[in-house]
């Protein structure tokens, strides 16, 4: 059969009931940002504003911009200037300090335009911070999700929406584009999912899914929680995703 490849959607509300913890666990690159206070920071892929709230309370001026208008949505009830823009087309011209980004890079697939378009944005010798999905990020997920596109005839490769490079190629990204790397590392970072794995299916599957007619959905998820069962599984049924991120710190030239 065919290829097929649909952006992945989000809705605000299945976010923070499925994903809350995709939020709760940037702590560590929003040390990394180090804001002042005063300064103007874009938040790239700011989703539903939980983490741009933090950076605004910090001090910061703040700019979140997401692809989701749902998402969007949700941030401006935060009272958080938010805007619908999609991170591979920014449209900003030396106006911030930090670009600063959470879980939210691996989900735009043309790096070198999201770079260029972060470059652009800021002012000279402003600094890029981010964590997103490094290599080996969901791998079980990703071979299961794969596997069972396969086995019904469809292009399993295909359907995948992510980016998880290694230091080394997400590096030179950034440095072909005039940053200097100050520090960049994978991160393993197994981490429990309060909704189980069908929720963290139905909140990030969608591009395999939508590949079939609903009406094929259900036993392809049922497969896919069987394959994973005995890897990201305890004894007690609780749920542990198998996620490995890409943490950095980068400065323009």
């Amino acid at each position: 059969m065919g290829s097929h490849k649909q952006r992945q959607s989000w809705n605000a509300a299945d976010y923070a009931r499925n994903a809350r913890f995709v939020s709760d666990l940037g702590a560590g690159v929003f040390d990394l940002l180090d804001i002042q206070a005063g300064e103007r920071v874009l938040d790239l892929g700011c989703g539903d504003g939980a983490l741009t709230e933090k950076l605004v309370e910090h001090g910061a001026v703040v700019v979140g911009v997401d692809a989701s208008e749902n998402q969007i949505s949700a941030a401006r009830a935060r009272g958080l200037d938010a805007r619908v823009m999609d991170g591979e087309g920014l449209d900003f011209d030396q106006e911030f300090d930090a670009v600063f980004s959470n879980a939210a890079l691996h989900w735009m697939t043309d790096p070198n335009a999201v770079v260029q378009g972060v470059a652009a944005a800021l002012k000279p010798n402003g600094r890029f911070v981010g964590e997103f999905g490094g290599h080996t990020n969901v791998a079980a997920c990703l071979v299961a999700l794969v596997a069972a596109l396969v086995r019904r005839g469809y292009n399993g490769l295909d359907a995948i929406p992510w980016y998880f490079p290694t230091p080394d190629e997400y590096g030179q990204v950034l440095e072909s584009n005039g940053f200097s790397v100050e520090e960049i590392a994978l991160i393993p970072r197994p981490t429990p999912l309060p909704t189980g794995i069908e929720g963290w299916l139905m909140t990030f599957g969608e591009s395999f899914f939508s590949v079939l007619p609903e009406s094929g959905r259900d036993d392809m998820k049922r497969e896919v929680i069987d394959l994973l069962r005995p890897s990201l599984c305890d004894s007690e049924g609780r749920w542990t995703a198998d996620y490995v991120r890409l943490r950095f710190h980068a400065t323009l030239d």
